[in-house]
C-alpha cells in the first residue's frame, strides 16, 4: 500500500538517487549535458512544503520546492519553484505518481497562500510532462544546451566580432533597452517600469560575465553575453558556460550575423576548455526561441500554473 508523507531529512539519500537517475535519463538523450555525481537538497528540507511517496520502505517519488516569494513573475500572487533536482520518480507508473504527488503538494502550497506553481521538467520525460500538463500547467521556460563545436553560417560581409572589455559593456546599453522593450510586447507581455528596466540593466552591467559583439562600421549591432552559471543545476558545472543575454538589431536580422557571433563565442570558449554552452529563454519569445532551438537541444521545460484566487476563500 502506498503512502504520501511530508518530505524530511531522512528522505534525502533516496531522493538524491531518484533525482540523479532521472537526470541521467535525460543525459542519455542530450549528451552535451555534463556528468553530475551529487545533488544538494539543503534548500528543500526545512520549509515543510515537500512530499514523498512510498511503497513500504521503497520511495516511489518525491516533490519539493524552494521557499515561496511574493509577486511571482511580477504578479500579485505568492509563488514557488520546483527545479528538476527537487523532484523525481521511478519509471513504472511515473505519470500517476507525479499526479498524486502534485495533488498532495498543491494542497499544502495553497494552504500557505502559494498560488503560482512552477516546476522544471525534463524534455524527454513524456510521463512527467503529461502528468503536469494534465494538472493545468503550461510551458514558460526552456533550458537548452549544445557542445562546444562550430557550425556553418553565412559569410557576414563588413561585420566583425570581438569581446568587449569590462569598461566597454555600456556600449550595448541601447540594445539591452530594446531587448527589455521587446519582452514587454505580445506575446511575451513581460512588462516593467522604466525604473525596473534601468535597475535590470545596472545589474547586468555589473555582473561577472563576458560580452561578445558583432560590429558594423565599428558600431555594435548584436551581442551575446556569457557567464559561468545559469538557472538549471547542470549549468553550475565548471566545464559549462551559459548565455545570459542576447540581441540583434532588427535591421540586421536574417543575415547570419547572430550565427556568426555565436560561432565566435564558441571559438573563444574552446580556448578555455569549455565543453558545453547552455541557454535559457522564454518559450513565448517566438523570435529568440526559434533561433536557439536551431542551434541548441532543449533538455528542461519550466512549466507554470496559476491557481485561481477562489482557492484562497475560506
Amino acid at each position: 500500500m502506498t503512502t504520501i508523507l511530508g518530505f524530511n531529512k531522512n528522505h534525502i539519500e533516496k531522493a538524491r538517487e531518484l533525482a540523479l537517475a532521472n537526470y541521467n535519463e535525460e543525459r542519455s538523450v542530450v549528451t552535451a549535458l555534463p556528468q553530475i555525481d551529487a545533488i544538494s537538497f539543503d534548500d528543500f528540507t526545512d520549509n515543510e512544503l515537500g512530499v514523498a511517496m512510498f511503497d513500504g520502505e521503497k520511495m516511489l517519488g518525491f516533490l519539493c520546492c524552494y521557499d515561496p516569494w511574493n509577486n511571482a513573475y511580477d504578479s500579485t500572487a505568492k509563488g514557488t519553484f520546483t527545479p528538476t533536482h527537487a523532484h523525481g520518480a521511478i519509471s513504472e507508473n511515473r505519470g500517476m505518481i507525479y499526479k498524486k504527488l502534485y495533488q498532495a503538494a498543491a494542497e499544502i502550497w495553497v494552504k500557505h497562500g502559494i498560488t503560482y506553481h512552477s516546476v522544471g521538467l525534463y524534455v524527454h520525460d513524456l510521463q512527467a510532462k503529461d502528468a503536469f500538463f494534465s494538472c493545468g500547467f503550461g510551458l514558460r521556460m526552456i533550458d537548452a544546451v549544445r557542445p562546444i563545436a562550430n557550425f556553418d553560417y553565412p559569410v557576414c560581409e563588413g561585420v566583425t566580432f570581438e569581446e568587449l572589455a569590462k569598461a566597454e559593456v555600456s556600449q550595448i546599453r541601447d540594445m539591452r533597452t530594446s531587448l527589455s522593450i521587446h519582452l514587454g510586447e505580445s506575446p511575451c507581455f513581460m512588462r516593467g517600469t522604466i525604473a525596473d528596466r534601468e535597475s535590470w540593466i545596472a545589474r547586468a552591467e555589473s555582473r561577472d560575465s563576458r560580452v561578445f559583439v558583432a560590429l558594423h562600421d565599428d558600431l555594435p549591432i548584436a551581442f551575446i553575453e556569457v557567464k559561468g552559471d545559469g538557472e538549471h543545476f547542470a549549468t553550475w558545472e565548471n566545464n559549462m558556460q551559459n548565455i545570459s543575454g542576447a540581441f540583434c538589431l532588427p535591421a540586421y536580422r536574417g543575415k547570419g550575423i547572430m550565427q556568426g557571433l555565436l560561432n565566435h563565442v564558441i571559438t573563444q570558449l574552446k580556448v578555455d576548455k569549455v565543453n558545453s554552452l547552455g541557454v535559457d529563454f522564454e518559450s513565448f519569445n517566438l523570435s529568440s526561441s526559434g533561433f536557439w532551438l536551431k542551434h541548441f537541444t532543449a533538455y528542461s521545460y519550466g512549466v507554470t500554473r496559476r491557481i485561481d484566487e477562489c482557492a484562497l476563500m475560506s
